[in-house]
């Protein structure tokens, strides 16, 4: 029974989609309704620890070159804010609300996994577009800023995080893209199969809801 639920098999694919669908509906009617809202912001690291179970789990070559991928990214997008929070010199001057979760060093733990996430579903797709690593670098760090733009009003109207003085420098944005190059081109010289039959979709699930959240 075990083997049977932790298989990556196209009937389990179908069950995972459309509990990722289900999960995503359900944060945006939950945050729309103020009635909810509050509820549906503190399970905002639940979904993100749920989204990154099911995503992760279905990478078919899953090798020990796929975890280092996994824990390099995390660390690394963590501390990254770590730095970013405590010295304004990365992104701007920002802090993080208690929207997220349990924070060390005033960054939450689940900003890592986020940063996995972001990077395998923009990377996987990226490897769609094109066969050459720099362009493949490029364009997946282009559509992590692109969600970014997507995120920021969300983030902020939610209490993720804030910015000083209320303004989102353009300094968040470059720097979002160099960073998400420089991950970018890690997860395309680390050798695993970067085949996941939920990662394309997860991506479009991920702007819909964002894009959802910004009409609203």
């Amino acid at each position: 029974m075990l083997k049977q639920l932790l298989s990556t098999g196209r009937q389990n694919q179908r069950i995972a989609f459309f509990l990722l669908i289900a999960m995503h509906t359900a944060g945006v009617l939950g945050l729309y309704f103020e009635e909810s809202r509050a509820l549906f912001q503190s399970l905002t690291p639940f979904n993100l620890l749920l989204t990154a179970a099911i995503i992760f789990h279905f990478e078919e070559g899953k090798n020990i070159k796929y975890f280092i991928f996994i824990i390099f990214t995390f660390l690394f997008g963590f501390f990254i804010e770590v730095a970013g929070v405590k010295t304004g010199a990365i992104f701007g001057e920002y802090a993080y609300g208690p929207t997220l979760g349990f924070k060390l060093f005033d960054v939450p733990l689940i900003i890592g996994l986020n940063w996995a996430i972001l990077i395998y579903i923009t990377g996987i797709f990226s490897n769609k577009l094109s066969s050459s690593l720099w362009l493949r670098c490029t364009l997946g760090a282009a559509m992590m800023v692109v969600i970014d733009l997507l995120i920021e009003p969300v983030a902020i109207r939610f209490d993720f995080w804030q910015w000083a003085g209320s303004i989102i420098p353009v300094q968040n944005y470059l720097s979002w893209f160099l960073v998400a190059f420089l991950l970018h081109f890690i997860f395309q010289k680390l050798d695993f199969s970067k085949n996941n039959p939920l990662a394309i979709k997860l991506l479009i699930i991920e702007v819909a809801f964002f894009v959802s959240l910004n009409l609203i």
